[in-house]
């Protein structure tokens, strides 16, 4: 996949899996160059995503619900992913 259509990707695949009330993806690649991490080319992005999907998860279990949705692109485009996930009771 093409490094610029990653966050559309990321977004596109969150808003299928929770229904958001708000999301946000943000490409930090950028602030990673020369990272050992990001030299096989995957990057860095932050989510921040709000939905009632969440409601009665423990952190942790939304923070697996959202990597669960990534699946194949953990492995082949996304090497760290920040997660903020918020019950919509929680705004």
């Amino acid at each position: 996949m093409e490094r610029s259509e990653r966050p559309a990707e990321i977004e596109r695949r969150l808003q299928a899996a929770f229904e958001p009330e708000s999301l946000l993806v943000e490409d930090e690649s950028h602030l990673h160059a020369g990272h050992a991490g990001a030299k096989d080319g995957r990057g860095h992005f932050r989510v921040s995503i709000v939905s009632q999907a969440f409601e009665g998860m423990n952190p942790i279990a939304r923070h697996r619900a959202v990597y669960d949705v990534m699946g194949d692109l953990m492995k082949t485009d996304i090497h760290a992913l920040s997660i903020d996930a918020l019950a919509s009771s929680e705004l």
